[in-house]
């Protein structure tokens, strides 16, 4: 008999009840070290009071009205963003995925207003990871994904990452942009290189495409700065930004320059529950403390020494782990035992990572994180590690 609950995850037999900064409390009492952070959602940690403050003050006024009407709340969060960013214009939405529906039509109806309507596909890369909506599989184009759901749909031309030859000969008098994620999440963290994406910015320049990054991931913090393409010293047309931007509110945003965002006027595209005033309020919340000036410096320098650690857990042990991957605070142990044990016995160790592509383990903490953080994550990867062969015996 199926359960109450539609059975699409294979989820892990524990539930929480509570989280407390960067941990975890399950309903049975054990704790749990959270380095998986909702997926790279919880930029903050758990019960955040500032965030748990705004939160509960808007809950108490207003929580939704539409977009039918305006909405101070969006006009301040996205005047932020617009002076954080590279970006004229923000359009706020309820997840990852619809950021990228959104920017995906942005970048067609954008054409489409300069009077080239046959401008409609978009290049995508290998190893990406866009969402779970049947455009999104199929810019990803990872047949896991999209087995049993039909035709793929049309309109993406997937290349080889890092591989600026196969981007070029990809661009037709029907592309339109490149949707790229500076560092993917999903696909085992890999990192686009920054002369690759500055390359990319340079195709965009010479064919009129428009340059689109998927930071739902890697963005808000995650690599060290704002935006994970700010490394790069480029500035894309268009992001989708989601996870660590409501640090678990369920929230996202394109973000546009003034020009890519020509044809988004009245009636072309739109959201009901998009930039509600609860999700204002969380989104204004986060952005009070990672605008904050030393922030981004102190996540920057955490990510560094926990780089360095698991840098000499590999070393280590070399019959477990075989490489460090990523960036800041969205790192990947590449592993020689299957990833997913790895996972498990973390777990049940009591700290939370992810799997991912390639054989990977990812490391994703919220930003929040101390040196004591680090420490003590470190002692379990290297107790695991150490007792790896007993247990198997």
């Amino acid at each position: 008999m199926i359960p109450a609950v539609m059975p699409t995850y294979g989820r892990y037999d524990v539930a929480f009840e509570r989280g407390d900064g960067v941990y975890l409390i399950a309903e049975d009492g054990r704790r749990f070290l959270d380095f998986a952070a909702g997926i790279a959602v919880n930029s903050l940690g758990h019960a955040h009071p500032h965030l748990v403050k705004a939160l509960q003050d808007q809950a108490a006024k207003l929580w939704h009205t539409s977009n039918l009407y305006r909405s101070s709340g969006q006009e301040r969060l996205a005047e932020r963003l617009v002076a954080a960013s590279f970006a004229d214009t923000v359009f706020f939405c309820n997840s990852g995925v619809e950021a990228i529906e959104g920017g995906i039509k942005l970048c067609r109806r954008y054409h489409a207003a300069g009077g080239n309507p046959g401008r409609w596909r978009i290049i995508t890369f290998d190893g990406a990871f866009h969402g779970r909506t049947l455009s999104a599989l199929a810019a990803a184009n990872n047949p896991k994904y999209l087995d049993g759901f039909g035709p793929k749909v049309d309109g993406f031309d997937n290349v080889a990452f890092n591989n600026l030859n196969e981007v070029r000969a990809a661009v037709t008098d029907e592309t339109a942009a490149i949707l790229i994620e500076p560092l993917q999440g999903e696909g085992g963290i890999r990192k686009a290189d920054l002369g690759f994406l500055r390359d990319l910015r340079a195709v965009c320049d010479e064919y009129g495409l428009l340059l689109f990054l998927d930071e739902v991931q890697c963005g808000m913090g995650r690599t060290g700065r704002l935006f994970a393409h700010e490394w790069s010293e480029i500035a894309p047309d268009v992001v989708a930004a989601a996870k660590g931007i409501g640090s678990g509110f369920p929230m996202g945003a394109i973000l546009a320059r003034e020009e890519a965002a020509r044809g988004m006027v009245p009636g072309v595209h739109g959201t009901t529950f998009g930039g509600n005033q609860l999700a204002m309020a969380v989104g204004n919340a986060v952005l009070d403390v990672m605008l904050a000036d030393g922030f981004m410096e102190r996540a920057q320098a955490q990510g560094e020494a926990l780089y360095g650690r698991l840098t000499a857990i590999v070393r280590m042990f070399p019959e477990i782990f075989h490489s460090v991957r990523g960036a800041g605070l969205m790192l990947g142990l590449e592993c020689v035992v299957p990833a997913g044990d790895v996972v498990n016995r973390l777990r049940d160790a009591g700290l939370l990572t992810v799997p991912a592509a390639e054989n990977v383990v990812r490391i994703l903490p919220p930003l929040i994180i101390e040196s004591s953080h680090i420490d003590e994550a470190a002692a379990i990867i290297e107790r695991v590690a150490a007792d790896w062969g007993s247990r198997d015996g």
